[in-house]
């Protein structure tokens, strides 16, 4: 009875506290599954990924030369494969001596503009002669008819001086002498009249010469200037640059670009993929011969279901796992959460939403895309785009923590 006695509290004793550890390891069981819910979210829906850009050639030809094997590494600048490049060189040659053409062309354009200038000059000049000339012809004319008149005045008076003494000598009241003198003097004063009249004739055609000069100088400055205006136009100046010498070398600079062109080279650090082509394949342009999958930045993209969404931010540190290499972690940071997924109930029939008569007892949450930037790499641990990942995310790095990681 005593042992009996004694066991019992002791019994007691031990299920209370085997009890009480099963409630601590109940709360504790709790605690961590929230925190794996809700804190620290993890998801195995994840793969590796990586920008896969096509490699097209921006010229057409046979490919005469290629230089890598399917997934091979390749380095920035590193020949990929050469097109045949000798139709692009004579398309060079070409446009390199239609430069040198247009520049002869151009030289002597501008020669004939010169020309066309000078002329211009000339002509001006012949037509402030012939103004002068002219300005000259009218002074001489307007002297001449004013010279005409004074003479028809001498003529005149000489004329009645005469009549008048020519009845006085049979009166014996003049000489002959005298009469013959007055009628000397009418005949000089007639043909002084006469040589007057002539000038004034001679001046008015000379005025009619000069007007006609002036026109034709006037006609042949027009058509200087239109000359020369062609030759501007022909020349095709704009400014301090030649429009023609212009188009003439950017044929060279295009010629130059395919010719380049035939050498098609990495972009980046990147691996080959998809390369099915040999030497002899005709490469069109603009069409993609293989693809190169971009060496430079890895990331995952996780898929977490939507009641995950508040514990998950831009910024955030996460645990990358990867299923080819499983007891080595990567540290990502979250860079972007998924704004948009595709519903599965979204159809439309026309115009209307087709909405289902059904009722699902069981709900699943969506799952949204989160891309997490893969920031550490190892050369013995090459990442492949594809691999399955496991993610999981650990919240803001701390500062200490931050600060005294390598950069």
């Amino acid at each position: 009875m005593d042992d009996g006695a004694r066991a019992t509290p002791a019994r007691l004793v031990i299920g209370r506290t085997l009890g009480a550890l099963i409630v601590v390891i109940a709360v504790l069981g709790c605690v961590y599954a929230y925190r794996l819910t809700f804190v620290q979210p993890r998801t195995d829906d994840a793969a590796v990924r990586a920008n896969v850009v096509g490699i097209a050639t921006q010229v057409s030809g046979p490919i005469v030369d290629l230089r890598v094997v399917d997934n091979q590494h390749v380095n920035p600048g590193e020949l990929l494969f050469a097109i045949d490049c000798r139709p692009y060189e004579a398309r060079l040659a070409r446009a390199r001596a239609d430069v040198a053409l247009v520049l002869k062309e151009v030289d002597a354009q501008r020669r004939a503009i010169a020309s066309a200038g000078s002329e211009v000059g000339r002509r001006e000049a012949s037509l402030a002669s012939a103004t002068a000339q002219q300005v000259r012809a009218e002074e001489e004319r307007a002297a001449a008819e004013a010279a005409v008149l004074k003479l028809q005045a001498e003529a005149d008076y000489a004329e009645d001086y005469l009549g008048r003494v020519e009845p006085l000598l049979q009166r014996r009241f003049v000489t002959a002498d005298r009469v013959a003198e007055a009628r000397s003097r009418r005949d000089a004063s007639a043909a002084a009249l006469q040589e007057g009249r002539r000038r004034a004739r001679a001046a008015a055609a000379a005025i009619d010469h000069a007007v006609a000069a002036r026109r034709d100088a006037v006609l042949a400055i027009d058509q200087s200037h239109h000359e020369h205006s062609r030759a501007e136009d022909l020349l095709a100046q704009v400014g301090d640059l030649n429009a023609r010498v212009e188009a003439a070398k950017a044929s060279v600079r295009a010629a130059e670009l395919d010719v380049g062109y035939c050498q098609v080279r990495a972009p980046f650090d990147a691996y080959v993929t998809n390369l099915n082509i040999a030497v002899g394949e005709y490469a069109r342009q603009g069409q993609q011969v293989f693809a190169l999958v971009d060496n430079r930045a890895w990331y995952v993209l996780a898929n977490f279901s939507e009641t995950y969404m508040a514990s998950i931010e831009p910024g955030m540190e996460a645990d990358v796992f990867l299923v080819t290499y499983p007891r080595r972690s990567f540290r990502g940071v979250v860079q972007g959460i998924g704004w948009a997924n595709r519903p599965d109930d979204g159809a439309s029939v026309g115009v209307l939403p087709e909405v289902r008569r059904t009722l699902n007892w069981v709900r699943l949450a969506n799952r949204f895309q989160v891309r997490v930037r893969l920031e550490d790499r190892d050369a013995e641990r090459p990442f492949r785009m594809g691999t399955t990942a496991v993610v999981t995310i650990r919240g803001f790095p701390h500062p200490m923590a931050a600060a005294a990681r390598p950069r």
